[in-house]
């Protein structure tokens, strides 16, 4: 018998041997290890003559193979014995209590949300939806934005290939104006809604996100005016910051979908280097408002002699921001359960404006 078949058979009855998974390491280390005996013969091959390793190569690279499917074989029946007596020895009691794991909070965009329905509840306001997947006479042409508008370029729109049965071009909404079209057209006024949701454009940065969250108003009453408007930004406002010190100011500005249009800051001051909200020693720009233009009404099949109205829309993302002291947008989708427990709210913490909507 030759010294390689020696070799074989005594490295195969270690390898069965072997009593646990500790010891066939060993016996692997061993074998095929850098000091191991195959890999000292596989050194050997270097110093053959062409017709030496045309013979020894075979027989030693044969043997590798073998070892080490004998290895995987008993590493396998190994593991296999093993888990079987787990099987046969653990118990689980199942009259212990059970362990507390990890508990849900609600996200700080659910709860602005929530606290926005509150709020404009008790001023008479209900929430309306609309889909997510629009046309662009919803999204754009209803709304008096026109095919020239920069919001309508690809750079700054999601859109879709397809169209649908009247050849409208087919988008992700860039805003939830689209429902308050929806709503203008199946409901009779007067109309009093909000519009929570998601909104798509393409923009990303510590400040932008290409999914993003928005809330809309919408009135359409008989002789409304930009008192009224001001009026409900000013209430609404102060019960969603939960300050009496809200002051608002607003500027002339220009939205294709409103006329007048003006955009709303409300003041701030700067305390330990932080912004908060309330008095009037800086401004910021928080909203975009203004009266519904005429032709947005007439789009939806109201007389604009006999119904006016007014719109507003911001960030539900960015009033989180201001309100509960986050300074990065990003950090709203990374999923991070740690940015979570800090930020989020308990799941029963229900907004009422009895008890505080920041409760």
């Amino acid at each position: 018998m030759s010294d390689l078949e020696t070799l074989s058979r005594d490295l195969l009855e270690r390898i069965h041997a072997a009593v646990d998974l500790t010891s066939l390491e060993a016996e692997r280390v061993a074998a095929l290890g850098k000091q191991g005996a195959i890999t000292g013969l596989l050194k050997t091959l270097g110093r053959m003559t062409a017709e030496e390793r045309q013979v020894e190569g075979p027989r030693i690279h044969g043997l590798r193979e073998r070892v080490a499917e004998a290895i995987t074989a008993r590493k396998a029946a190994l593991e296999a014995a093993e888990l079987e007596r787990k099987l046969a020895t653990e118990t689980l009691d199942m009259t212990l209590p059970v362990a507390t794991g990890p508990q849900g909070t609600v996200h700080p965009v659910s709860q602005v949300m929530d606290e926005l329905a509150e709020i404009f509840a008790d001023l008479g306001f209900s929430v309306a939806t609309g889909p997510e997947i629009e046309d662009d006479w919803h999204n754009f042409t209803a709304l008096n934005i026109p095919e020239t508008h920069p919001a309508r370029a690809m750079h700054d729109t999601f859109y879709f290939g397809e169209t649908d049965g009247e050849r409208r071009r087919m988008l992700l909404r860039t805003h939830t104006s689209p429902v308050q079209i929806r709503t203008m057209m199946r409901q009779k006024p007067p109309i009093y809604i909000i519009v929570p949701g998601r909104t798509y454009r393409s923009d990303s940065d510590a400040t932008h996100t290409p999914m993003f969250h928005q809330v809309e108003g919408l009135v359409i009453d008989r002789g409304i005016h930009m008192g009224h408007l001001k009026w409900t930004l000013e209430t609404f406002l102060k019960a969603y910051f939960e300050r009496d010190d809200i002051v608002l100011r607003l500027r002339p500005s220009y939205f294709p979908f409103t006329e007048p249009s003006a955009e709303v800051d409300v003041g701030y001051s700067v305390v330990k280097g932080r912004r908060v909200l309330g008095g009037s020693d800086a401004w910021m720009e928080l909203l975009g408002s203004g009266m519904v233009h005429p032709k947005v009404i007439a789009n939806c099949g109201l007389d604009p002699d006999e119904w006016q109205g007014f719109a507003f829309g911001c960030g539900i993302d960015r009033l989180a921001m201001l309100k509960y002291g986050m300074d990065d947008l990003r950090a709203f989708f990374d999923g991070d359960v740690r940015w979570l427990k800090h930020y989020g709210f308990s799941a029963l913490d229900v907004p009422t404006l009895s008890g505080g909507v920041g409760a």
